[in-house]
Protein backbone atom coordinates (compact mmCIF):
# COMPACT_ATOMS: atom_id res chain seq x y z
CA UNK A 1 0.00 0.00 0.00
CA UNK A 2 2.25 2.83 1.22
CA UNK A 3 6.01 2.77 0.97
CA UNK A 4 7.96 2.71 4.20
CA UNK A 5 9.40 6.19 3.58
CA UNK A 6 8.01 9.39 2.15
CA UNK A 7 10.26 12.10 0.74
CA UNK A 8 9.81 15.47 2.46
CA UNK A 9 11.53 18.86 2.32
CA UNK A 10 14.41 20.35 4.27
CA UNK A 11 15.60 18.30 7.24
CA UNK A 12 16.41 21.28 9.48
CA UNK A 13 13.03 22.93 8.82
CA UNK A 14 11.08 19.75 9.63
CA UNK A 15 13.24 19.05 12.68
CA UNK A 16 12.50 22.59 13.90
CA UNK A 17 8.76 22.24 13.21
CA UNK A 18 8.60 18.99 15.18
CA UNK A 19 10.64 20.41 18.07
CA UNK A 20 8.37 23.48 18.24
CA UNK A 21 5.20 21.38 17.85
CA UNK A 22 4.29 23.19 14.62
CA UNK A 23 3.76 20.30 12.24
CA UNK A 24 0.62 20.04 10.11
CA UNK A 25 -1.56 16.96 9.84
CA UNK A 26 -0.23 14.61 7.18
CA UNK A 27 -2.59 12.98 4.71
CA UNK A 28 -1.15 10.13 2.65
CA UNK A 29 -2.88 9.28 -0.60
CA UNK A 30 -2.46 5.98 -2.42
CA UNK A 31 -4.13 5.69 -5.82
CA UNK A 32 -4.32 3.24 -8.69
CA UNK A 33 -2.81 4.15 -12.05
CA UNK A 34 -3.76 4.75 -14.81
CA UNK A 35 -7.36 4.96 -13.56
CA UNK A 36 -6.48 7.52 -10.85
CA UNK A 37 -8.76 5.73 -8.40
CA UNK A 38 -8.18 6.52 -4.74
CA UNK A 39 -7.31 3.28 -2.95
CA UNK A 40 -6.27 4.51 0.51
CA UNK A 41 -6.01 7.74 2.48
CA UNK A 42 -4.31 7.82 5.86
CA UNK A 43 -4.29 10.66 8.36
CA UNK A 44 -1.25 11.11 10.59
CA UNK A 45 -2.26 13.76 13.16
CA UNK A 46 0.15 16.63 13.72
CA UNK A 47 0.78 15.47 17.29
CA UNK A 48 1.98 12.04 16.10
CA UNK A 49 5.22 13.45 14.67
CA UNK A 50 8.47 12.84 16.54
CA UNK A 51 12.12 13.31 15.69
CA UNK A 52 12.59 9.54 15.36
CA UNK A 53 10.07 9.70 12.49
CA UNK A 54 12.65 11.65 10.41
CA UNK A 55 15.52 10.34 8.35
CA UNK A 56 18.21 12.79 7.29
CA UNK A 57 19.17 12.43 3.64
CA UNK A 58 22.63 13.00 2.21
CA UNK A 59 23.45 16.61 1.26
CA UNK A 60 23.12 17.43 -2.42
CA UNK A 61 26.38 17.14 -4.30
CA UNK A 62 28.65 20.10 -4.93
CA UNK A 63 27.55 20.12 -8.56
CA UNK A 64 23.84 20.41 -7.72
CA UNK A 65 22.08 23.74 -8.09
CA UNK A 66 21.38 23.74 -4.34
CA UNK A 67 24.69 22.15 -3.31
CA UNK A 68 24.81 21.08 0.33
CA UNK A 69 21.04 21.23 0.84
CA UNK A 70 19.84 18.44 3.15
CA UNK A 71 16.39 16.92 2.83
CA UNK A 72 14.56 14.33 4.88
CA UNK A 73 12.28 11.34 4.63
CA UNK A 74 9.36 10.39 6.86
CA UNK A 75 9.85 6.81 8.09
CA UNK A 76 6.32 5.46 8.16
CA UNK A 77 7.27 2.27 10.00
CA UNK A 78 8.23 4.42 13.00
CA UNK A 79 4.68 5.70 13.36
CA UNK A 80 2.52 3.42 15.51
CA UNK A 81 -0.51 2.01 13.68
CA UNK A 82 -2.74 3.88 16.18
CA UNK A 83 -1.48 7.18 14.69
CA UNK A 84 -2.08 6.11 11.07
CA UNK A 85 -5.81 6.66 10.82
CA UNK A 86 -7.53 5.28 7.72
CA UNK A 87 -9.94 7.68 6.03
CA UNK A 88 -10.28 5.62 2.85
CA UNK A 89 -9.46 1.90 2.97
CA UNK A 90 -9.30 -0.33 -0.12
CA UNK A 91 -11.27 2.22 -2.15
CA UNK A 92 -14.07 2.62 0.40
CA UNK A 93 -14.60 5.63 2.65
CA UNK A 94 -14.27 4.79 6.32
CA UNK A 95 -17.24 5.85 8.43
CA UNK A 96 -16.68 9.36 9.87
CA UNK A 97 -17.61 7.99 13.31
CA UNK A 98 -14.82 5.39 13.09
CA UNK A 99 -12.30 8.02 11.91
CA UNK A 100 -13.28 10.33 14.79
CA UNK A 101 -13.06 7.48 17.30
CA UNK A 102 -9.56 6.54 16.09
CA UNK A 103 -8.50 10.20 16.23
CA UNK A 104 -9.89 10.69 19.73
CA UNK A 105 -8.11 7.54 20.90
CA UNK A 106 -4.70 9.11 20.16
CA UNK A 107 -5.68 12.70 21.05
CA UNK A 108 -4.15 12.48 24.55
CA UNK A 109 -0.74 12.46 22.81
CA UNK A 110 -1.30 16.12 21.97
CA UNK A 111 -1.08 17.03 25.66
CA UNK A 112 2.42 15.54 26.06
CA UNK A 113 5.48 17.71 25.51
CA UNK A 114 7.36 16.82 22.33
CA UNK A 115 10.26 14.95 23.99
CA UNK A 116 7.96 12.78 26.08
CA UNK A 117 5.64 12.30 23.10
CA UNK A 118 8.51 10.95 21.00
CA UNK A 119 9.31 8.35 23.63
CA UNK A 120 5.64 7.45 24.04
CA UNK A 121 5.19 6.99 20.28
CA UNK A 122 8.37 4.94 20.01
CA UNK A 123 7.40 2.62 22.89
CA UNK A 124 3.88 2.27 21.49
CA UNK A 125 5.39 1.37 18.12
CA UNK A 126 7.52 -1.32 19.79
CA UNK A 127 4.46 -2.69 21.61
CA UNK A 128 2.45 -2.78 18.36
CA UNK A 129 5.36 -4.50 16.58
CA UNK A 130 4.94 -7.44 18.98
CA UNK A 131 1.63 -8.15 17.19
CA UNK A 132 0.06 -9.50 20.38
CA UNK A 133 -2.88 -8.33 22.47
CA UNK A 134 -1.12 -9.37 25.68
CA UNK A 135 2.60 -9.00 26.29
CA UNK A 136 5.13 -8.88 29.09
CA UNK A 137 7.65 -6.22 29.98
CA UNK A 138 10.62 -8.38 28.99
CA UNK A 139 9.31 -8.46 25.40
CA UNK A 140 9.49 -4.67 25.27
CA UNK A 141 12.92 -4.74 26.94
CA UNK A 142 14.06 -6.94 24.03
CA UNK A 143 13.80 -3.74 21.93
CA UNK A 144 15.88 -1.61 24.30
CA UNK A 145 18.77 -1.36 21.80
CA UNK A 146 16.41 -0.02 19.14
CA UNK A 147 15.03 2.59 21.56
CA UNK A 148 18.54 3.50 22.73
CA UNK A 149 19.48 4.15 19.10
CA UNK A 150 16.47 6.45 18.68
CA UNK A 151 17.21 8.23 21.98
CA UNK A 152 21.00 8.16 22.42
CA UNK A 153 20.95 10.84 25.14
CA UNK A 154 19.04 8.54 27.52
CA UNK A 155 21.15 6.22 29.68
CA UNK A 156 18.22 4.61 31.54
CA UNK A 157 16.31 2.88 28.75
CA UNK A 158 14.58 0.24 30.89
CA UNK A 159 13.37 2.87 33.36
CA UNK A 160 12.07 4.98 30.47
CA UNK A 161 10.28 2.00 28.93
CA UNK A 162 8.45 1.33 32.21
CA UNK A 163 7.57 5.03 32.51
CA UNK A 164 6.19 5.14 28.97
CA UNK A 165 4.13 2.00 29.52
CA UNK A 166 2.56 3.84 32.47
CA UNK A 167 1.86 6.84 30.19
CA UNK A 168 0.22 4.52 27.65
CA UNK A 169 -1.81 2.95 30.47
CA UNK A 170 -2.91 6.42 31.63
CA UNK A 171 -3.93 7.21 28.04
CA UNK A 172 -6.06 4.02 28.08
CA UNK A 173 -4.13 2.52 25.16
CA UNK A 174 -3.13 -0.45 27.30
CA UNK A 175 -3.96 -2.04 30.61
CA UNK A 176 -1.52 -3.18 33.31
CA UNK A 177 -2.43 -6.73 34.36
CA UNK A 178 0.18 -7.05 37.12
CA UNK A 179 3.50 -8.87 37.40
CA UNK A 180 4.93 -7.18 34.28
CA UNK A 181 2.00 -8.17 32.03
CA UNK A 182 -0.02 -5.82 29.83
CA UNK A 183 -3.01 -5.92 27.47
CA UNK A 184 -3.59 -3.60 24.54
CA UNK A 185 -6.93 -1.83 24.19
Amino acid sequence: MFRDRIVDGAYAAMQRAISKNQTPNLFLLHYKLPQLIVENVLLVPHFAFSLSFLEKRKPLSSTARRAGWVGCNFLLDRIPPDAKIPVVDSGKAVSPAIVREAYEKVCPLEKLNIEKRGWTLDVLNVVRSLKKNEFVLSEVYDHADQLAELHPQNRHIHDKIRQQLQVLRDMDLLEFLGAGSYRLH
